[in-house]
């Protein structure tokens, strides 16, 4: 729940920024009397706590934008502080180390760091010492809370829960991409063969909920005795963003595993790029593609398969 937030409180935390940043010495663009800045400390910091890493995860850690991370990298390469390769277990995942030189500025800025902080300790006594600490540990955990992804509970669908997939179903594609009624009585179709034929052995849909509410649903279906489907994934408006379509596919795919399948796919449509991503990332691989008119408008449709067995 949002709160009001009286002004002064607002200034104050400004203030609080403008002193700490000044502390930090990051308003000149260089850090502890380097050639680097804030950002780029932070990254080799980042780096410095592990052989290599994978480029996406490093992304998330700290949270850059893709494209401004990839020319610091780029940077740092031609400086000779960091080697990039593929990695050796997928070919599309990207692995980065510090180089010697790298390590060696890595330490550089770790020393003037920490003899940064010893002097900014040092002119306090110890109980202020604690007091100071024990502030900035607790900003740091408010923080990372509020920034914390929330957590995606799953369930098995229960009574009404159907009707409330065909339903959410029809509406969203029909206001987010113009599909007429044909697509809606697709989904109350495929709806209707999983309850009238539903084998709880090799067969199981998956209803997603964020803090009590309905937002996300998936069905994993029998195709054959050696391919299970996916189907009908759809997540809520107002979820998007939280990883509840990773956590839908990454169950769906967990499930026809378990279930001793080969392969799974599924059918999409090419102007689903969201969702396409996540398929991606799951390891799916476009197998087929074919235009024609469906549920009102001319449509790419599109066959994603995952081969089980060789993972």
């Amino acid at each position: 729940m949002r709160t009001n937030v009286p002004v002064e409180r607002v200034s104050t935390v400004r203030a609080f920024n403008r002193s700490y940043t000044k502390f930090l010495g990051a308003l000149n663009g260089h850090l502890l009397s380097t050639p680097y800045s804030l950002t780029e400390a932070r990254v080799l910091f980042e780096l410095g706590q592990r052989d290599e890493t994978e480029v996406a995860e490093l992304r998330r850690a700290i949270g850059l934008d893709a494209g401004y991370l990839s020319r610091l990298l780029a940077r740092f390469s031609d400086g000779g502080l960091v080697r990039r390769e593929r990695s050796p277990s997928d070919a599309r995942r990207q692995l980065i180390r510090l180089t010697s030189k790298g390590r060696d500025t890595f330490r550089v800025l770790d020393t003037k760091s920490v003899a940064q902080i010893r002097s900014l300790l040092g002119g306090l006594t110890d109980d202020e010492q604690q007091r100071l600490v024990d502030a900035m540990d607790m900003i740091r955990r408010r923080l990372a809370s509020a920034d914390a992804r929330p957590e995606v509970r799953l369930r098995p669908p229960a009574a009404g829960d159907y009707g409330w997939v065909v339903a959410r179903n029809g509406v969203l594609y029909a206001e987010e991409h113009g599909w007429d009624s044909s697509y809606e009585a697709l989904v109350a179709r495929i709806v209707a063969g999983y309850l009238d034929e539903h084998d709880p052995r090799g067969e199981a849909a998956w209803i997603a909920e964020l803090y009590g509410e309905r937002v996300g649903a998936v069905f994993c279906v029998r195709q054959d005795d050696r391919t299970a489907k996916l189907r009908l994934l759809h997540v809520e408006p107002s979820a998007r963003g939280a990883g509840v379509g990773t956590v839908l596919v990454d169950e769906c795919v967990r499930f026809a595993r378990a279930a001793g399948y080969e392969a799974i796919e599924l059918w999409t449509v090419s102007v689903l790029e969201p969702a396409r991503r996540i398929y991606q990332r799951a390891g799916f691989d476009l197998v087929e593609e074919d235009t024609a008119e469906r549920f009102g408008q001319r449509l790419t449709g599109q066959t994603w398969r995952l081969e089980l067995a060789a993972r």
